[in-house]
């Protein structure tokens, strides 16, 4: 992911203007990042090393977002609703 590509998903999912490490924008840079892998894959079906990285990936944003539903359930519907993530 470009440096650009990532400031631009940063600063539409953050807080506040330093906000890099909320629930919300870890999982935005987090879909951002499987969906790049998922198209890589697409083209590279034996690729098991990505194909590891990847399911790491959307077990650590499923977490977060457990973890976001828990604690603040209205956050954790704009951030699903915003990146078009199911329920």
């Amino acid at each position: 992911m470009e440096r650009k590509q990532k400031k631009k998903i940063i600063k539409k999912h953050a807080k506040h203007e330093k906000d890099t490490g909320s629930p919300q924008v870890q999982v935005a840079i987090l879909t951002e990042r499987i969906k790049q892998l998922t198209e890589h894959l697409k083209d590279h079906k034996k690729d098991n090393h990505s194909r590891r990285g990847l399911l790491l990936m959307v077990g650590k944003r499923r977490k977060l977002l457990n973890y976001l539903k828990t604690k603040s359930p209205k956050a954790y519907e704009e951030v699903v609703g915003s990146l078009d993530l199911r329920k």
